[in-house]
């Protein structure tokens, strides 16, 4: 735990009970058919009881020639400063939301993303992992 009560975890252990907190969000609202919206909200939700910290739509600031851009990006989860989460709800899956979470992980420079389409019929196809140099 660290001072503020939370979860103390590296990346590969994080998202363990990342996945682990998805399939019972999934679980819990009966599968696919709700805005991504909604699934992110629990499962950030569920992250949260089980004691790891969580931003919710991080501002992910674009910096271009030394200027930053008014438009920034946001990414859905960041779980314990280390983690990006990013929540889909479609049944068409596009790899463009791969190289999406690898470029949110380049310019936070961090090492681990998820991709979780819980608008897949089943979960377990809906999950990927984004590395950036873990």
């Amino acid at each position: 735990m660290d001072h503020l009560g939370h979860v103390v975890l590296d990346e590969n252990a994080l998202s363990k009970v990342i996945i682990d907190s998805a399939f019972e969000v999934y679980r819990s609202l009966g599968g696919p058919g709700l805005l991504e919206s909604v699934y992110r909200k629990c499962l950030a939700f569920e992250l949260v009881d089980r004691g790891l910290c969580v931003d919710e739509e991080l501002v992910v600031p674009i910096v271009y020639k030394g200027r930053i851009l008014e438009t920034p990006l946001k990414c859905d989860l960041l779980v314990n400063k280390l983690v990006i989460v990013e929540c889909k709800a479609t049944t068409e899956f596009n790899k463009i939301y791969l190289t999406q979470t690898l470029t949110y992980l380049r310019l936070t420079e961090r090492k681990l993303g998820l991709v979780i389409n819980f608008g897949d019929r089943f979960l377990r196809d809906g999950i990927h992992r984004v590395v950036n140099g873990l």
